[in-house]
């Protein structure tokens, strides 16, 4: 019988474990598949790690995987991707917002020949306008800089077939974009649409900094556009500047004109200054990363495994 593994990172979400659990369970059992739930805790600062000893404890098909600290949702779903056994491997979150009954249709199409099943949402219901429209604007600038086409929407509840996770596996950069690296892959892939529903409990994790820091770590894994740019203002500010001083030599040496201009040169100066540092920073931002892959510290660490044990 084939298995399908579910992966599911969790981070301080105790008020939501209990309820995925039993509407996984459900689900499954009327699955023609054997399955097997991988948690992953990443660094949970509540009783998460305490309920996924207890229900990995309890049922043979949980496992769980708890993290030395908090990696990122990135590393955690990094982490369960290399450690699920699984004929298909189906990643999603554990707050209930990615949906467990869309999983038989997911299983469908994978039988039906797609190796990757990848989940759009068209909405959440409790997202406010702001974050769609940053979202759309995003998916937008992404897509127009890279190469490698992100599915407006996407969201890492996705399908796996084994040969597309053992593919996946054999990336290891530390600036993780999975949606980006995904459709990097190739296969044959099929889509599903899905309107996300609110939390089960609790708040979301995914504060305001962390999705700015992931929108950049997705513009600068999978493009170099930004460095093009700079090179191309600074271009156009150098020839401007020849005009400029063409301008003054004219006004200096043949209507003689010239009247000192404290305001202009400040103007002048603090606007090519802005773009020098405009270009230093977004050059920064590559130095930076390749700071971080060439050190080859391990993605994550696993502080302890949790597994029912038979005598």
């Amino acid at each position: 019988m084939q298995k399908v593994s579910i992966v599911v990172p969790v981070y301080n979400e105790q008020d939501n474990l209990h309820e995925f659990y039993k509407r996984i369970t459900d689900t499954m059992a009327a699955e023609p598949y054997d399955y097997g739930l991988v948690f992953i805790d990443d660094g949970s600062t509540d009783d998460s790690a305490l309920i996924l000893a207890e229900l990995a404890n309890s049922d043979e098909k949980v496992e769980a995987y708890l993290l030395s600290r908090n990696y990122g949702h990135q590393m955690a779903l990094t982490c369960g991707l290399d450690n699920a056994d699984g004929d298909v491997v189906i990643t999603m979150d554990g707050d209930l917002q990615h949906p467990p009954e869309m999983i038989p249709k997911m299983l469908e199409l994978w039988a039906d020949g797609n190796e990757i099943v990848q989940t759009k949402r068209l909405a959440t219901e409790e997202a406010n306008v702001f974050k769609r429209c940053s979202s759309s604007m995003y998916y937008k600038i992404i897509n127009t800089m890279s190469k490698v086409k992100i599915t407006p929407g996407g969201s890492d509840f996705r399908l796996m077939d084994r040969k597309a996770v053992d593919a996946f596996k054999r990336y290891r950069e530390r600036t993780r974009f999975i949606r980006g690296l995904v459709n990097t892959l190739g296969f044959k892939v099929a889509a599903i649409e899905f309107v996300a529903p609110p939390r089960f409990a609790g708040k979301s994790k995914f504060s305001t900094n962390k999705m700015l820091h992931f929108a950049l770590d997705g513009i600068t894994a999978f493009s170099n556009l930004p460095l093009r740019w700079a090179f191309y203002i600074g271009l156009i500010c150098g020839i401007c500047s020849l005009l400029i001083l063409g301008h003054v030599f004219y006004v200096k040496y043949v209507i003689d004109d010239a009247v000192p201009g404290w305001a202009t040169m400040t103007a002048s100066v603090l606007f090519l200054g802005g773009i020098q540092l405009i270009g230093i920073g977004i050059l920064g931002e590559y130095i930076g990363r390749i700071f971080e892959e060439i050190k080859h510290r391990p993605l994550y660490i696993i502080s302890r495994h949790i597994k029912k044990q038979y005598p």
